[in-house]
């Protein structure tokens, strides 16, 4: 696996990691039932056999029970992988978790810090990002508390998720941020308009979440399709059956460009979003030994300049349908 790093402004070195992660979420949250624990960490460590040193989770991805499974994953090696875990919600005890709300205080911080290193069994984390911007906070209060654990040697580098571009220069003007965690993918590609150029400019990472358009853009899914209870895709506007049918189209060109090179349409989306800049890092996530296989060789697909020009401007035609979330979910 091909590395690039994360960061390069002048008061961090930044974080070198696998060109592509793994986002683990989809383990134990949002998409159905549960990966038994046995088969998860063995998805785990099989990405880190394939050379993946980069893993996502979260306190909200359970809740909790995802750090967990990935720090016993995780553990043998360590030394050898990056860990990212985010705060920012209202989740203040493994026990007693009352509500999904916005969190971002000082000492909520402190705590929840506390709280991700004994889940996962660490003695630091390696990015730490704040989830969701907090209206109630402010950007730099946010950024000094994290400096704050950074000299403590609990965390090694910052990180934002979802922060529009009036935000992330606030911070970053106080505790250098790393990497940004955002949605980002031929089925969403709104960060180029403002969030990439701005990032490039400041040398922080681009982490992309959900860089397969939540399944949409691999094929597999059609307007027929039926989701689990559970799977938050069922709840989403942009995969209604109506929105499914409507963008099929983009499905149909990711499928004659992915013939031409001979890959998969997973592959070629992947391959895509890694030659917009080389401070891209997307975090695809599975459930299945198989599509981690096929993630991971995206790495080397040799997409030409004219295959991604193409796609591009071919996209550019192809509006997608309907909005990414329902109202009641924006900024969870």
């Amino acid at each position: 696996m091909i590395t690039r790093t994360l960061g390069r402004s002048a008061t961090n070195g930044g974080l070198n990691v696998s060109a592509l992660g793994l986002g683990c979420m989809g383990l134990s949250h949002g998409y159905g039932a549960a990966v038994e624990d046995g088969a998860a960490i063995a998805l785990i460590r099989d990405a880190v056999d394939r050379g993946v040193t980069f893993f996502d989770t979260a306190q909200v991805y359970g809740p909790f029970t995802n750090e967990e499974l990935v720090g016993k994953a995780l553990a043998p090696v360590r030394d050898d992988v990056v860990i990212a875990t985010e705060f920012g919600f209202s989740l203040p005890s493994d026990t007693a978790p009352t509500g999904t709300g916005l969190d971002s205080r000082p000492e909520h911080i402190r705590s929840t810090v506390e709280d991700f290193l004994r889940r996962l069994g660490i003695e630091s984390i390696d990015l730490l990002y704040q989830h969701r911007v907090d209206p109630d906070v402010p950007a730099e209060d946010v950024a000094g508390t994290v400096k704050e654990l950074i000299a403590e040697g609990k965390v090694k580098a910052f990180g934002l998720s979802e922060a529009g571009v009036d935000v992330i220069r606030r911070p970053h003007a106080v505790q250098s941020v790393t990497a940004l965690q955002s949605e980002y993918s031929l089925f969403w590609r709104e960060p180029e308009q403002a969030i990439l150029p701005t990032l490039i400019e400041l040398g922080i990472g681009f982490v992309p979440f959900s860089p397969l358009g939540k399944g949409f853009l691999t094929g597999t899914i059609q307007a027929s399709t039926t989701f689990a209870e559970g799977d938050l895709r069922g709840k989403l506007p942009r995969f209604t059956e109506d929105a499914r049918a409507a963008n099929q189209a983009v499905i149909d060109l990711l499928t004659a460009i992915a013939e031409r090179v001979g890959a998969t349409n997973a592959q070629v989306a992947l391959a895509w979003l890694l030659a917009q800049h080389e401070s891209i890092v997307p975090i695809p996530g599975t459930t299945k030994l198989h599509r981690l296989a096929e993630n991971v060789a995206a790495a080397e697909v040799q997409l030409s300049a004219q295959d991604v020009a193409d796609l591009t401007a071919a996209s550019d035609q192809l509006p997608v349908q309907d909005e990414r979330y329902p109202e009641a979910m924006i900024n969870r």
